[in-house]
């Protein structure tokens, strides 16, 4: 892993470089992200991620936190955030803008503690990386929960990105198991992350995971371009 999105977080903060890193997906062409987002004021974020702070209450985990945005709001709030994330220089210039408790590490290897709240943000589900998968992070998402925790999730659902065919419907592609799976890239200062799985789940397809896993699946809100704010709780 080269970690290349986490060194231009790094780069912007130390003020190294402000050069942007570029992204492409199997399914969409190669586009340009301005760095200084991941650095943005609550102001400036989204109103599915403003809804998700407003709703996050007592111990949050913050998961994949990039560079330590919304994991500082809710410092500054007063909550116990504990953020973690895979990439070593996101987490390193989170512990630089003041994020207390931050630490690399994969959710999946994050055991005995609980939470009242756990923040999966920025297209939370991409780190399920394939349909098949949910369950699995789901069922292990269930053991950090306090019996009435919440887990505030967002995701889109890429259907828009599919041509209508002659009948006025979606072609999808037959050959991947789920059209939300999507192969990930990015690049950065001449460099290309190897490809990496990436997952968009629509609502319906998470909320029947979650009755299948025994978990009640809320939807909060919707925005404006097909993506959406989804509370989990424990079955009751």
């Amino acid at each position: 892993m080269k970690d290349l999105l986490g060194q231009a977080i790094y780069n912007y903060y130390r003020g190294i470089s402000k050069e942007n890193v570029f992204t492409e997906t199997n399914l969409t062409e190669e586009d340009e992200m301005d760095i200084s987002y991941m650095f943005r004021s609550y102001e400036n974020m989204p109103k599915i991620e403003q809804q998700a702070l407003q709703l996050a209450r007592g111990k949050v985990l913050d998961v994949g936190c990039g560079a330590g945005s919304h994991a500082l709001y809710l410092q500054e709030k007063g909550l116990d955030v504990k953020a973690i994330d895979i990439s070593p220089k996101s987490v390193e210039t989170a512990r630089l803008r003041g994020v207390k408790n931050v630490e690399i590490l994969d959710i999946l290897q994050c055991k005995d503690e609980k939470f009242d709240t756990i923040l999966l943000l920025m297209n939370g589900t991409g780190i399920f990386k394939e349909l098949k998968q949910v369950a699995n992070y789901l069922n292990h998402l269930k053991t950090l929960l306090n019996p009435d925790g919440q887990i505030l999730i967002d995701s889109s659902d890429i259907i828009y990105l599919f041509d209508d065919d002659e009948d006025g419907g979606k072609w999808i592609p037959t050959e991947r198991d789920y059209y939300g799976e999507l192969s990930f890239t990015v690049r950065y200062q001449g460099q290309t992350e190897d490809a990496f799985p990436w997952l968009y789940l629509d609502y319906n397809t998470l909320q029947n995971a979650c009755t299948y896993n025994h978990l009640e699946c809320e939807l909060i809100l919707e925005g404006d371009h097909y993506d959406y704010l989804a509370k989990i709780t424990l079955e009751k």
